[in-house]
């Protein structure tokens, strides 16, 4: 019996374990009906796919991206998810649904294009909402003041969108925000007082935007924050010291703004710092003596593009997790400091100490270094060392390209220091000297390579129609029909709207989206059959569109154009990706974008040097420009029947690809090729030359 006693209790709890872990183990369903409609409407309203939301199955147990607790919705994430062909046609910031989801905790579409502007619901009607992640949704407009009401938000990721005006004070009342992130967008006006009572943020993100004014002293005040960005805008003013409070800081960028003043001495207090960017200010003064020495949690340093000067202290040689040391284009001056031996640089760091006035020589080996760049200073000696991990040009040491050797005496004269040119440095010729001789052979080569393009095209021309001139009787015996000598263009279609073949049809509303409502910034040129701009399609992709204003050109500028791509089809043409016919007077040509532009850009270009010199195409891919005009040209003149003349031939019409293959453009002056004189067909090929 006793036996028996001490089972039940045993028996009892097992059964107790078995009920319990039955409940535990049944699937999260969705309780309210109310809840799961208004997941439906979601569904419609943003265009999702029924593969990634299936409308017969539970939205908590099957739909990607929802998460429940106890049978209630409370995280949504459409980051990632795809929309149908017609949500992509017409996507919009459609979420009023979410009202019903009085739970939620968490709403993420980063990624998702929403175009529109972020609505009032958010702060005014999901209480419950922590999480709000929008990054490049494509959002428009203001940022909304209700945001301040969603007093439980703990991450607000507003980042890469194209939101304007100013930043509401209110936000500095969400006491619980840990990330706040409203970079690279349109924002205006100063940074918010207010910012200094967000007590728990953490990470602090306002960079490449439009705001003025100074940086707020108050953001000392914010003891957890790890991150602060506020890079790319027009700040001004001094650099708070009293940032020296900010204890837990990790990554401080101000760098491409206006800042002014000293680096404060007070930040050698920032202990945790890991990134300190201050790149492309106007800082003038010395370093704090033992800076890097007390922050050895560094790893970037980017002073660069200041007004900084005095000598450098050596202890940055020495940073144990040091990767990037930038304090180029500065006024840094005296003698480079060495390193205490080979084992003290900090192993595979980059240094850039150019474009500053550094001199005397060298007292330490540049090969113990994974890369690093003195150019640009006046540097004197011998350096032997292999060039490959190291810039050492325009110094004056003795090796070719350095400074003339009166800048360098002047240089140390002028410092009554002593110029140790023994063995006379073979410098390069002086600037100012070889100048005028430089561009003597630019011009030289502008010159010779235009004369060899005209040339080469005169001589094929010449040759095609010779050729031409021979094959003319056999074309007459194999032509499919007759040609009639009053042709003077392809044959257009008796309708108009019969574009079949000439790429996909595009809606005027994707195109307007696509330039900007053809905005300014998107115009590329005029041209003789209409006007060229860029354009972003859906997906990212980059295209140059043609609108042809049926009042301002002729019919035939679009219709011949897309009847010619209708029926031919080669490599040389640039590629027609679709058309736009629905307007009543705007007709649109889409193209694919060529990266190289044209040859007439692309023959020279400017590269960002001191003596503005330009940079010129090599000869092989100047003969592989050639080729492809060629084989375009040629396929006109011998493989169509009947034969075609572009009548556009100029460097504007020759189009490059991102490997230079040519690619033929302005084909809307394309015309049968009569039985005329040479003459008379080099006239018509040599047109005026004007924008294609």
């Amino acid at each position: 019996m006793g036996a028996q006693r001490n089972v039940l209790p045993i028996l009892f709890l097992a059964l107790i374990s078995f009920l319990t872990q039955s409940v535990l183990t049944q699937p999260v369903t969705i309780n309210s009906q109310t809840e799961r409609r208004a997941l439906l409407d979601l569904r419609s309203s943003l265009g999702l796919r029924g593969k990634d939301w299936p409308i017969k199955t539970d939205p908590c147990t099957t739909w990607t991206g929802i998460r429940c607790q106890n049978g209630t919705v409370t995280n949504i994430t459409v980051s990632g998810l795809r929309r149908t062909r017609i949500g992509r046609l017409y996507p919009r910031f459609n979420v009023e649904s979410l009202l019903n989801l009085t739970r939620l905790i968490s709403f993420n579409a980063s990624g998702f294009p929403l175009p529109g502007s972020i609505p009032d619901l958010f702060g005014n009607r999901l209480v419950h909402l922590e999480v709000l992640d929008l990054r490049s949704c494509n959002i428009s407009g203001s940022i909304p003041s209700s945001l301040g009401n969603s007093s439980r938000l703990s991450s607000l990721y507003l980042s890469n969108n194209n939101l304007a005006g100013s930043i509401p004070s209110v936000l500095g009342e969400l006491k619980n925000l840990k990330s706040l992130d409203l970079s690279i967008n349109s924002l205006t006006g100063s940074i918010p007082l207010s910012f200094g009572s967000l007590i728990n943020i953490e990470e602090l993100q306002l960079s490449s935007n439009y705001l003025s004014g100074s940086i707020p002293p108050s953001l000392s005040s914010l003891k957890a924050l790890k991150v602060l960005n506020v890079s790319d805008n027009n700040l001004s003013g001094s650099i708070p010291v009293q940032f020296s409070n900010l204890s837990k800081l990790l990554e401080l960028d101000l760098s491409k703004n206006s800042l002014y003043g000293s680096l404060p001495v007070e930040f050698t207090m920032l202990k945790s710092l890991q990134k300190m960017i201050i790149e492309n200010n106007e800082l003038e003064g010395r370093l704090p003596v033992d800076l890097f020495s007390n922050l050895v949690e560094l790893q970037v340093v980017d002073l660069s593009g200041n007004k900084l000067n005095g000598d450098v202290n050596g202890s940055f040689w020495s940073m144990p997790n040091l990767t990037v040391f930038d304090v180029s284009n500065n006024n840094f001056s005296g003698h480079l400091p060495a390193p205490s031996s080979n084992h003290s640089v900090a192993p595979g760091a980059v240094f850039n100490l150019s474009n500053n006035l550094f001199y005397g020589t060298l007292d330490f080996s540049l090969r113990m270094f994974k890369f690093i760049d003195v150019s640009g200073n006046y540097l004197q000696g011998i350096v032997n060392d292999d060039e490959r991990n190291a810039s050492v040009n325009m110094n004056c040491f003795q090796r070719p390209n350095q400074r003339s050797l009166d800048d360098c005496r002047t240089f140390y004269n002028e410092r009554g220091l002593r110029f140790d040119n023994s063995g006379a440095p073979p410098s390069t010729a002086a600037k100012s000297s070889s100048g005028s001789r430089r561009w003597i052979f630019i011009l030289a080569g502008v010159l010779g390579g235009l004369g060899f393009i005209l040339v080469l095209v005169l001589v094929l021309v010449l040759l095609l129609r010779r050729y031409n001139t021979g094959l003319t009787n056999q074309r007459r015996s194999t032509d499919i029909g007759p040609v009639r000598e009053s042709d003077s263009a392809p044959q257009l279609p008796k309708d108009p709207t019969n574009v079949s073949g000439s790429g996909d049809p595009f809606t005027y509303e994707q195109l307007l989206r696509a330039t900007g409502n053809f905005s300014d910034t998107n115009f590329i040129k005029h041209g003789h059959s209409g006007d060229l701009f860029r354009g972003i399609l859906e997906g990212g992709i980059p295209v140059v569109i043609k609108k042809v204003n049926s009042s301002s050109f002729k019919k035939e500028s679009y219709t011949t154009e897309l009847e010619l791509f209708r029926k031919l089809s080669h490599t040389r043409f640039i590629p027609l990706l679709g058309h736009c016919l629905e307007h009543e007077t705007d007709k649109l040509l889409v193209y694919k974008y060529m990266p190289n532009g044209d040859l007439a850009n692309s023959f020279y270009r400017a590269i960002n040097s001191d003596d503005d010199s330009l940079k010129s195409l090599d000869w092989i891919t100047r003969l592989k420009v050639a080729t492809g005009a060629a084989e375009g040209l040629c396929y006109l003149h011998h493989e169509c029947n009947p034969p075609l003349v572009h009548r556009d031939i100029q460097a504007s019409s020759i189009l490059l690809d991102d490997k230079f293959e040519v690619r033929l453009g302005s084909l809307s002056e394309v015309h049968c090729q009569e039985g005329d004189t040479h003459q008379k067909v080099l006239t018509r090929l040599l047109r005026k030359p004007g924008p294609s």
